[in-house]
């Protein structure tokens, strides 16, 4: 068998600051390419430096504002914080460190032509800013 390789690149609307449970947009848009793929890889790749991917609790919508929380703690804004990159905003800098935390990045196999995540996992855009745009995803498959 050949390998095959299929890309697409996803528009994500704007969504508001937090993190959003994506793996049925994000589905919609690949099922027909990856139903074509018996054993692979999918690598999904966020365009965006103040936006993360990630992987975690698809069930309970707690698990996302507490990481929220989290990440807001950990990472201060506003004036008192400490950062010298303010050109788009108190929330900018912010951002920027809560997406190297994350990443923006992931890579799930495809067994049967189906993401092979755990039954409580699910794809995560996390927005860290406060105005969002558009996020793109580039989708990239690979196997047989």
């Amino acid at each position: 068998m050949a390998t095959k390789w299929a890309q697409k690149t996803i528009v994500l609307p704007p969504q508001k600051r937090g993190c959003h449970l994506i793996t049925s947009k994000i589905l919609k848009e690949i099922d027909q390419d990856l139903s074509g793929f018996k054993c692979g890889l999918a690598t999904f790749f966020l365009q965006h430096t103040s936006a993360s991917l990630t992987i975690n609790e698809n069930y309970d919508s707690d698990v996302r504002d507490d990481t929220e929380t989290f990440l807001n703690r950990i990472v201060p804004e506003g004036r008192s914080a400490p950062w010298k990159h303010t050109l788009e905003g108190p929330d900018d800098m912010p951002a920027h460190i809560k997406s190297s935390i994350f990443g923006c990045s992931v890579t799930i196999p495809i067994t049967d032509g189906h993401l092979n995540m755990g039954t409580w996992q699910g794809i995560w855009l996390c927005e860290h800013r406060d105005h969002a745009t558009p996020r793109k995803v580039v989708v990239t498959l690979n196997g047989v």
